[in-house]
Parts: C-alpha cells; structure tokens; sequence
C-alpha cells in the first residue's frame, strides 16, 4: 500500500500523522510511503529522518492525494485538501463531522472512505 503524510494545513496544527518510526515499521513490511517536505518539522522531526525511515520525500500535498492510497493525518481535512480526495482513497485522521456539514458533504462527495471519530 501507498501511503502519503501531507504537511498540516489547519492554522496553529503542528504535529504531523506519522512519525519516522511508524514510517519505518510500514516500509519494513513492504509498504511505501511518501512525505510531504517539511511536514515533520512543527514537531522536530526532519525530512532526512523521514527518508532514513524509508519515505519519499514529496514537494507538495497534491502529489501525496494524488498517489496515495491512504492519507494519514493529524486533524480533519480542510476545504482545499477535501477537493484532493478521490474515489477509493482511505483517509485516516480525526473527524468530527456533526458540528460541519460542510466537511460532511465534501468527504461524501469525494468518495474516499472516511469514518467518523467515535466518542
């Protein structure tokens, strides 16, 4: 499986969907995956630790919707990258839907498979 880590987008979000070490576990059992520049760096971690762990280093979040299989983050999906999501895509964050009808929308227009946080 292809799975992309985008840099996050939400205003004051710094932490990042996946850390070198996860990244490491993933490739060692034969997934790919592929990290947006800078995406670790709100929470110390460098592009160099992502690629010693087996990453790609991408430029932009638009090649990791593109490509990825999954997309692993940290907070709901803002309105640019919910445009980004496909049909088929898996998308594992955080969701809470109830309070953002459109963010509920857009993520069943998209197509991506997407579930809600459980309480």
């Amino acid at each position: 499986m292809l799975l992309g880590v985008p840099k996050e987008i939400k205003d004051n979000e710094f932490r990042v969907g996946m850390t070198p070490a996860t990244v490491f576990e993933l490739t060692h059992h034969g997934h790919q995956v592929l990290v947006e520049k800078d995406a670790g760096a709100g929470s110390g971690l460098s592009d160099e630790e992502y690629r010693s762990a087996g990453a790609s280093i991408v430029d932009t979040a638009d090649t990791i919707f593109a490509r990825a299989d999954m997309v692993v983050k940290v907070k709901e999906p803002q309105a640019a990258e919910r445009k980004m999501l496909r049909p088929g895509q898996i998308l594992f964050t955080y969701l809470h839907l109830a309070p953002d009808l459109p963010q509920t929308e857009n993520l069943i227009k998209g197509g991506a498979s997407a579930s809600p946080t459980k309480p």
